[in-house]
C-alpha cells in the first residue's frame, strides 16, 4: 500500500488544534486504502534554528507522498518534488508584516514551498487569488479543496431566547473583531460567550459598556461544541479569515450566523448568513437586532445551513485528496 506521510506542526501552549483535526479526520476516512504517518514536527516553528530542525527532519521522514498540512510549509523544501502537496490556510501572516521580515516569509513559506510542490491546496477560492497575487505560479497547479465540517457538529432543536440571547464570539485575536461585537451590542440585552483569552483593552471595554459575558480559555474541542450548543447566534465578522470554520460549526448545530461580507466568508456562509462590513458599527448593531427580532429570518437562516454545510462533507472531501493522492501515484 502506498505510505502517505502527513507534516503537522508542534503545537505552541494555548493554540488550538483546527489544522490537526482537519487532517486526523481525513487520515482517518483515507486508513484502508493507505499507510497513513502522521509526523509531528520536532520544534515549535519560532527562530531560524528550530525552522531549520523542522526541515531536517521532516526530509528524514518521507513517504511514497508528502503532505504538509498548513502552518509549517517551509518544511517541504528538502521534500520530493514530485511526490509532495502544500495546504495553504491563508496569506494572512503576509497582511501583517512589511520590508524584509515579508520578503523572507513570501520565499520561504509560500514562493519555495509552492514550487517545491506538485500540487498546493487551498482551503478557498479567495486564499487561492491572494496566493496568486503574491506567487508567480501556474493556476491549475492550486487546487480549492474546502475544510471538511467534523460530524462532532450535530443539530440541535432549541428555542431561541430573544430576551437575552447568548451570541458566541469564537476568536479574540484583532482580526476576530471582538471590538466592533462589544461596541454593536452595548445596550443591547444580551449575553457574550466569548471563547479565546480577553486583552486588557477588550475587558476595560466590556465593563464600561456593562456588557454581560463569559470567557471561555483553552477548553477543549468537546467543550467548544458545547458553546455552540448552548448560544442563540454566531457573531463572526472578522477582518481577515483564510475559510472561516465557525461559519459552518454554528450552521451545523442550527443556530443563525452574522459574519462579514469579506474574503472568504461570503463563499464558506452560502446564501445561510447575513452578511456584514466587519468596520461598520451601526451595520453590526442593525444586523444583531434584526436577527434577536425576526424569528421569520432566523429559522430561514437556520434551515439554509443545515442544507450550505452538505457542500463540507468530510466523505465528499476526502475524495478531491484522494484524487490528488492517485494522480501522483
Amino acid at each position: 500500500m502506498t505510505k502517505i506521510t502527513y507534516y503537522f506542526r508542534k503545537r505552541r501552549k494555548g493554540a488550538n488544534f483546527s489544522v490537526e483535526q482537519i487532517f486526523n479526520d481525513l487520515a482517518d476516512r483515507l486508513q484502508n486504502r493507505y499507510v497513513i504517518n502522521k509526523k509531528i514536527v520536532p520544534y515549535v516553528s519560532s527562530g531560524f534554528f528550530n525552522r531549520l530542525g523542522n526541515v531536517f527532519s521532516a526530509s528524514l521522514s518521507q513517504g511514497d507522498i508528502n503532505h504538509v498540512t498548513g502552518d509549517i510549509n517551509y518544511v517541504a523544501l528538502l521534500l520530493k518534488k514530485g511526490k509532495t502537496i502544500s495546504t495553504i490556510l491563508d496569506l494572512g501572516i503576509l497582511h501583517r508584516t512589511s520590508g524584509l521580515r515579508r520578503r523572507i516569509l513570501l520565499d520561504v513559506w509560500f514562493k519555495w514551498p509552492t514550487y517545491r510542490s506538485k500540487w498546493v491546496t487551498v482551503i478557498s477560492e479567495a486564499t487561492k487569488q491572494d496566493l496568486l497575487k503574491n506567487v508567480n505560479c501556474n493556476p491549475d497547479k492550486i487546487k480549492v479543496i474546502y475544510v471538511p465540517i467534523s460530524t462532532s457538529f450535530k443539530r440541535v432543536e432549541k428555542s431561541f431566547n430573544s430576551e437575552c440571547p447568548t451570541i458566541l464570539q469564537i476568536g479574540s485575536a484583532p482580526n476576530k473583531n471582538l471590538k466592533g461585537l462589544i461596541a454593536a451590542s452595548e445596550g443591547v440585552n444580551c449575553k457574550l460567550l466569548i471563547v479565546g483569552k480577553i486583552s486588557e483593552d477588550n475587558l476595560e471595554l466590556l465593563q464600561n459598556a456593562k456588557i454581560k459575558f463569559e470567557n471561555k480559555v483553552e477548553i477543549p474541542f468537546e467543550e467548544v461544541i458545547a458553546c455552540y450548543e448552548s448560544a442563540d447566534l454566531l457573531f463572526f465578522a472578522s477582518t481577515f479569515e483564510g475559510f472561516g470554520m465557525p461559519i459552518l460549526e454554528a450552521q451545523a448545530v442550527g443556530i443563525p450566523v452574522i459574519t462579514s461580507n469579506i474574503l472568504s466568508m461570503p463563499e464558506v456562509g452560502g446564501d445561510a448568513a447575513i452578511y456584514v462590513d466587519p468596520n461598520d458599527i451601526i451595520e453590526l448593531r442593525k444586523a444583531l437586532i434584526i436577527v434577536i427580532e425576526n424569528q421569520e429570518l432566523r429559522e430561514s437562516l437556520v434551515a439554509k445551513g443545515f442544507e450550505n454545510v452538505k457542500r463540507f462533507d468530510p466523505d465528499k472531501i476526502a475524495l478531491e485528496y484522494e484524487a490528488l493522492y492517485e494522480g501522483i501515484i
